[in-house]
């Protein structure tokens, strides 16, 4: 098609991929409409309130921000007019089973430091990790705003990946430089952000810890929501159409052709291009007729490797802990590491230890919860629904052993004090979200999924009907959904006219970067 050609464009779902993917077609002149399931806009990202507290619903760890400031160029305007953005400092603070902590951030002579405290014969090593992740992140970067429809182009990339040996784990790329037991764990987790397992998903994934050094983790003042309001903005100031309690049931095709879609009610409404935000595998199963579909048949849909699912508890208190041993984004990790992964991706069990993620925005951004008050959520790596775990019976236990966990070692008398309180276990995943097998982050970022592997970002049985999300290419997390809105965009309409392949601005790189 061509670019001067305005098209009538349906996006399903409005997360940060198809918010992403509305704006910059909407700002190419096409006429887009978002059809959204919920009362409001963000997918994975939706914000729950309850008592006067926000509670971000997902992605909470923002980096690559200059991936937003894209989007924003793309319509002539400027992300900081919409939000603001932060820098936090640690990155993460991550605790072993003792309670002790590890600070991580993007100054390579504090990281040194804080690795001294567990094993000084590791500097070297961490030293020449994070060189070699200069390489693997340029390699990623090749690879993360090309749509990967031919397998030609697997093979173009495939001397670099055996090169940088991404056939390896990450946990076992780690482990070639790293000794210590805990500070492996510390710099291997990243994958369990995407829905990866670290003794599976690609070693091409330590690119993420790169990508945090080189430009930091920030936090959007009001909350991720807040960035999903800015786009909402955006999107209605380019002339988008935002369609809210609308479920899709059926994309409707003829041959290779997708015509439009039919909503829950019965209505149909037509299109010229068909965009789903809406988890790939739930897409393909439920919303085309198998009949429709030779290449994306229910069997190699089903037969691929699906993230684990989460476990997660928001909550508030009436009281502040700015006195407890915690900072903004926090992991806690369970004396078992393997044999904790392994019952969660592998054996499918919910065993007793856990490891948790507990997100305390108030100490960046008390204006999230009500004065004098804290805001929390935390969440625990579960296995998805194929597992045979019934959780209308299992989490009302593990909410219990989660939250007396939590009392016990880092938030003194919490359940006296709590004032807020939303649980979400694999069941809203599944029934909510329309995630198949209730998984969190859809497709496992193994090697044998990623790219070319991966469920494509234009269908193979449909000329005009396109995929962004956590399933499709580049994969999950905010860098790379964006990025598959990208790639989507430049299919239907060419190279984007701006922030389409200039290198990433500085002014958010963290200064500590360089190395000896």
């Amino acid at each position: 098609m061509g670019n001067s050609e305005v098209k009538n464009v349906i996006v399903i779902g409005s997360g940060f991929g198809g918010l992403a993917a509305a704006i910059r077609l909407a700002a190419r002149g096409h006429r887009v409409t978002i059809f959204e399931k919920r009362d409001k806009l963000g997918g994975r990202a939706y914000v729950y309130e309850q008592n006067g507290f926000k509670f971000d619903g997902g992605p909470t760890v923002i980096t690559a921000p200059f991936m937003f400031d894209e989007i924003w160029e793309s319509a002539g305007k400027n992300a900081s007019d919409y939000f603001q953005i932060v820098p936090l400092d640690p990155f993460y603070r991550i605790f072993d089973h003792q309670g002790r902590a590890f600070d991580y951030n993007g100054d390579h002579n504090f990281t040194l430091d804080q690795i001294d405290r567990w094993n000084p014969q590791d500097r070297d090593g961490y030293t020449a990790f994070i060189k070699t992740t200069k390489d693997i992140f340029d390699a990623g970067m090749s690879l993360i705003d090309k749509p990967f429809l031919r397998v030609g182009d697997m093979l173009k990339v495939a001397p670099d990946l055996i090169r940088l040996q991404s056939y390896r784990s990450v946990y076992g790329y780690v482990s070639r430089f790293i000794k210590d037991d805990f500070l492996r764990r510390c710099f291997s987790f990243h994958p369990l952000l995407i829905g990866g397992n670290p003794l599976d998903a690609a070693s091409l994934y330590v690119l993420i810890h790169y990508l945090e050094r080189q430009w930091g983790v920030h936090y959007a003042m009001g909350g991720t929501g807040a960035i999903v309001n800015g786009m909402g903005r955006l999107f209605s100031d380019l002339g988008g159409k935002v369609v809210l309690n609308a479920e899709v049931d059926e994309i409707l095709t003829t041959g290779r052709h997708a015509h439009g879609i039919r909503l829950a009610d019965g209505t149909v409404h037509h299109a010229d291009i068909v965009i789903s935000n809406a988890d790939v595998a739930h897409t393909y199963l439920n919303m085309i007729p198998a009949a429709n579909r030779r290449k994306n048949s229910d069997r190699r849909i089903r037969n691929m490797k699906y993230s684990m699912s989460l476990f997660v508890i928001y909550f508030g208190t009436k009281r502040r802990y700015t006195d407890s041993a915690l900072t903004h984004h926090n992991i806690i990790l369970s004396e078992r590491y393997k044999g904790l992964l392994r019952d969660i991706f592998a054996n499918g069990d919910l065993p007793e230890d856990f490891s948790l993620y507990l997100h305390m925005p108030t100490l960046t951004d008390p204006s999230i919860a009500p004065p004098g008050h804290e805001a929390f959520y935390v969440l625990s790596p579960v296995p998805h629904l194929g597992a045979n775990i019934d959780w209308r019976t299992a989490a009302k236990p593990y909410r219990d052993a989660i939250m007396q966990f939590l009392e016990d070692n880092y938030l003194p008398d919490l359940q006296a004090n709590l004032v807020a309180e939303h649980v979400i276990d694999p069941l809203h995943f599944q029934n909510t979200l329309n995630s198949h097998l209730g998984s969190a982050f859809s497709v496992q970022p193994t090697l044998t999924q990623s790219a070319w592997f991966r469920p494509h970002n234009r269908s193979e049985d449909f000329d005009n009907l396109y995929f962004v999300g956590a399933g499709t290419h580049p994969g999950a997390g905010i860098p790379g959904v964006l990025a598959s809105a990208k790639i989507v965009d430049e299919l239907i309409g060419g190279p984007a006219p701006v922030g389409s392949h200039r290198p990433a601005p500085t002014h958010y790189a963290a200064p500590e970067l360089a190395l000896a």
